[in-house]
């Protein structure tokens, strides 16, 4: 990871037998494990960690996509300002905003 990655976004993108999936995450949280009510969200290296990224290689990967997961500020506003996702969908999970895309 750079030591810019703290100020930007990390983006994953890998095959599955669903289609593409991507990962977005802000990169200040990877690693941090958010638990509100019977929720909890691990942003864990394994499944957020991959390349550091701004908004329009972010919105490229989610263009491309069959399934995205977005966690954290900045992550879930590029997919609202592109489209992709609408506020009614995001959650709020201890103070870190989450959202899930699936192309159908």
């Amino acid at each position: 990871m750079s030591e810019n990655a703290s100020d930007g976004l990390l983006v994953s993108e890998r095959e599955t037998e669903d289609g593409l999936l991507v990962a977005v995450c802000d990169a200040d949280i990877l690693g941090e494990t958010f638990t509100e009510g019977d929720l909890s969200l691990s942003v864990t290296e394994d499944f957020y960690g991959g390349d550091v990224a701004d908004a329009e290689r972010v919105a490229a990967s989610l263009a491309k996509c069959d399934t995205a997961n977005l966690v954290g500020e900045t992550a879930v506003s590029i997919a609202l300002e592109q489209g992709f996702v609408d506020e009614a969908n995001v959650l709020d999970i201890d103070g870190t905003r989450h959202a899930q895309l699936v192309w159908m």
